[in-house]
C-alpha cells in the first residue's frame, strides 16, 4: 500500500499536467468540441429531408398504384421507379455533400450551357414528350426526365458564383446585372417556348432571391418583380385555355365541371381527410377523381389519408428546412456558399408554397411538383443533389 500510493499520485499528477498543457494551448477544448454533438443545423436539415423523402415514397406507393393498375401495369411499378430515382438521388446528395463546392465555380459556364442544351431536347423528334399542352419532357428508352429541373440547379449555381464574385460591383449593370439578366431571360424563354409557365416562375424566383440576398438595391428588385409579373400575365392572356385554367380557382362553383374540375376534386379530398385522415391507402381521390394525384396533386392525397396531422407534418417539415437552411446561409464561410444555401432553401420553400397553394385552390395551378415528395424522377434527383450542396455549406459554416 505504501508503494502504490505514490505511483498512483504520480500518475494522477502527470494526467493533470497533460490536461493543463492542452488547456493552455486550446487543444483540449477543440478535442472536446470535435467529440461532442454534431452540427445541429446540418443534423436538422438532413433529418428533415430524409423524413420528407421517406414519407413521399409512402405516398407515391399509395397514390400511384391505382394509376398504374388503370394503365394495365403492376401497382408497384411507379413506386419502384421512384425508389430507384431516390437511390440515384442519394448518390447525388452524397457526392455534392463531399465535393468541395468552391470547385463548382470552374464549371458554371459549361454547366449552364449544358442545361440550355438539355432544354432543346423536348423539341427533338421521337424523344420529346407533350403532357397537358406542355412539351417539356424527354423520353429516351425507359428513362424519362424534365430538363427544366436540371436548369434550376445550373442557373442557381451560375448566378450564385457571379453575384458572389462581384459583390462589390452589385449595381454595375455591365459587369454584374447584365450577365445575370442574360441567362435568366434565356432560361425563362426556353421554359415559355415549352409552355412550362411553372418552371419559368421558379427560375424567376431563384434569380430574384439571389439578387436580393446579394444586396441588390430594392428598387431594382421591385422593378424586376413587376416586369416578371407583367410578362407572366401577358403570357397567360395570350391563350384562352391558359387564361381559363389560371382563373378557374377564383370561381370553382361555376368551373368545377370544366377548368376547375381538378382543384374542386382536390378540395373534396382535402375536406374528406378531417383531422386524422381516412387512413393510409384508403383515400378515394386517387381513384381517378383527382388527376395527377401521385405527382402535382399528391398533397391532396396526403390531406385525405393523413388529415390535418399529415398536412402539419409536410408543412412543418418545409418550415424546419427553411429555418435551418437560412441559418446555414447566414453563417456560411463565404459568399458563394451563402448564396448557394439561400438559393436552394428558398427554391424548395417557394415551390412548396406554390404547389400547396394551387392544390388547395388558393392560387392558380402551375403544374409544379411538391419538392422531395411528388412522383417524378428528375425532380427528386435534382432536389436531392441540391440538398447535398445545402448540407455541404452547413458542414463548413462558421
Amino acid at each position: 500500500m505504501s508503494t502504490a500510493t505514490p505511483n498512483s499520485s504520480r500518475a494522477q499528477t502527470l494526467n493533470d499536467r497533460r490536461r493543463d498543457v492542452l488547456q493552455e494551448q486550446g487543444l483540449l477544448e477543440t478535442r472536446e468540441t470535435s467529440l461532442g454533438a454534431a452540427n445541429p443545423t446540418l443534423f436538422w436539415i438532413l433529418i428533415t429531408v430524409i423524413a420528407l423523402i421517406t414519407f413521399g415514397l409512402v405516398m407515391v406507393l399509395s397514390s400511384s398504384s391505382i394509376v398504374a393498375l388503370n394503365k394495365g401495369m403492376s401497382p408497384w411499378r411507379m413506386f419502384f421507379k421512384q425508389l430507384m430515382w431516390s437511390s440515384v438521388g442519394m448518390l447525388g446528395m452524397i457526392f455534392f455533400y463531399r465535393f468541395p463546392y468552391l470547385l463548382l465555380r470552374k464549371v458554371v459556364l459549361p454547366g449552364i450551357i449544358f442545361a440550355f442544351g438539355l432544354m432543346l431536347l423536348p423539341f427533338a423528334p421521337n424523344i420529346g414528350v407533350s403532357t397537358n399542352g406542355a412539351r417539356a419532357w424527354v423520353a429516351i428508352g425507359p428513362v424519362g426526365f424534365q430538363p427544366s429541373e436540371f436548369l434550376k440547379l445550373a442557373l442557381l449555381v451560375y448566378c450564385a458564383n457571379l453575384l458572389g464574385r462581384r459583390q462589390d460591383e452589385i449595381t454595375d449593370l455591365a459587369r454584374t446585372l447584365k450577365p445575370v439578366f442574360r441567362v435568366w431571360i434565356i432560361s425563362v424563354g426556353l421554359c415559355l417556348v415549352q409552355k412550362d409557365l411553372g418552371g419559368a416562375i421558379i427560375l424567376t424566383c431563384i434569380v430574384l432571391t439571389l439578387l436580393f440576398m446579394a444586396g441588390t438595391p430594392f428598387r431594382i428588385i421591385f422593378s424586376l418583380t413587376s416586369l416578371s409579373v407583367l410578362a407572366g400575365m401577358l403570357f397567360t392572356l395570350s391563350s384562352a385555355s391558359r387564361r381559363h385554367r389560371w382563373t378557374a380557382f377564383m370561381n370553382l362553383n361555376e368551373t368545377k365541371g370544366t377548368y376547375g374540375y381538378q382543384v374542386w376534386q382536390s378540395l373534396l379530398s382535402i375536406s374528406n381527410g378531417g383531422v386524422t385522415g381516412v387512413g393510409a391507402g384508403a383515400g378515394t381521390g386517387k381513384w381517378g377523381y383527382v388527376p395527377l394525384a401521385h405527382s402535382d396533386f399528391i398533397f391532396s392525397t396526403i390531406a385525405e389519408e393523413f388529415g390535418l396531422i399529415g398536412v402539419t407534418f409536410v408543412i412543418g417539415g418545409f418550415l424546419i428546412l427553411t429555418l435551418f437552411g437560412l441559418q446555414a446561409s447566414t453563417r456560411a464561410a463565404d459568399k458563394f456558399g451563402a448564396l448557394l444555401a439561400g438559393g436552394v432553401t428558398m427554391w424548395f420553400a417557394l415551390q412548396a408554397c406554390i404547389n400547396i397553394g394551387g392544390v388547395s385552390g388558393s392560387i392558380p395551378v402551375t403544374g409544379l411538383t411538391l419538392p422531395l415528395i411528388s412522383y417524378g424522377g428528375s425532380s427528386l434527383l435534382v432536389c436531392m443533389s441540391a440538398t447535398g450542396l445545402l448540407l455541404n455549406v452547413a458542414r463548413n459554416m462558421d
